[in-house]
């Protein structure tokens, strides 16, 4: 079994739904933002958990999961408040309390048991050690999870998006950041700016290839949307620059994730670094088959 368990009975799920894992009491606001401008684009709901962690050798593990969460996990209901109080009552917004020896298990397990479409992360915008990309828990998440995962680099606090750039290199992950990005603008009435880039030193083959993928990026989007091909040595140099004038970055994960072990990608992570937009990276699940959900979480159990 896995080492997490969300409180109370999950619900059959019919339609969409986003879980959002909120930690960070100061991330709260931002990401049921961003959650419920997903979900009303779907017509989904969402779901908030958050997270109490039983170390296996602390004194907590002898206590059931249920007592932990009922007797011993005041401040994670505190932060489960304030993130449902987020919420502007368009979409069905409810919460509760996971625990587990391991936070991203326990995650994923809660994700898996509820049948999210989508799991929302937010992401601190910084490595901590080596071989760590986003940090561990987030790692594993994008990794392991069986279902679509958005991991949110939450940036200055706005009163709204007026603009939401959208970088394009074609991908698995394409339609699912480009339906971010939609879901984002429309909510906002904000316009998608996408954006390719190519070296000066580019040949024809290379350019028309970027072209197609600033086609593909605008046949995805039904909201206001401009196109731009840009020619520079640096691709996070163009980004980094182009999102100054925008309010939000969305990236598709590199195609090349599972492979090299490398799902965010340099360039997301240079511009979270270098931006202090917020960025949100966008992974489609492995398999979007209904056998390949069945075996990602039987593969945690």
């Amino acid at each position: 079994m896995g080492t997490g368990a969300a409180s109370g009975d999950a619900t059959a799920n019919d339609g969409y739904r986003l879980v959002v894992a909120v930690g960070d009491p100061s991330y709260a606001e931002q990401l049921v933002r961003t959650a419920v401008d997903i979900a009303r684009a779907n017509k989904g709901e969402v779901m908030i958990i958050t997270a109490v962690h039983k170390p296996r050798d602390s004194p907590f593990s002898v206590f059931s999961d249920e007592t932990i969460r009922t007797e011993f996990a005041g401040d994670r209901r505190e932060i489960l408040d304030r993130a449902l109080s987020v919420a502007d009552g368009t979409v069905p917004v409810d919460g509760r309390v996971v625990v587990g020896t391991d936070v991203a298990s326990a995650i994923r397990s809660a994700a898996a048991d509820l049948d999210a479409d989508a799991l929302l992360v937010g992401w601190h915008g910084r490595s901590r050690r080596d071989g760590i990309v986003l940090g561990s828990t987030i790692d594993d998440l994008l990794r392991r999870s069986g279902c679509d995962v958005l991991v949110e680099r939450i940036g200055p606090t706005a009163d709204g998006v007026d603009r939401v750039l959208l970088p394009v290199a074609g991908g698995p992950h394409l339609p699912l950041a480009a339906s971010v990005a939609e879901a984002v603008a429309g909510a906002n009435d904000a316009t998608v700016a996408v954006l390719s880039v190519v070296a000066p030193n580019a040949d024809e083959a290379e350019r028309e290839t970027a072209r197609e993928h600033l086609a593909e990026a605008t046949d995805l989007l039904s909201v206001p949307t401009e196109a731009e091909l840009r020619e520079v040595p640096d691709v996070a140099d163009a980004i980094v620059e182009a999102a100054e004038d925008c309010d939000l970055v969305v990236f598709g994960a590199t195609r090349r994730g599972l492979i090299r072990r490398r799902v965010v990608g340099s360039v997301p992570q240079a511009v979270g670094r270098r931006s202090d937009r917020t960025v949100i990276v966008a992974r489609r699940r492995p398999d979007a088959s209904v056998l390949g959900r069945l075996a990602s979480r039987l593969w945690d159990r």
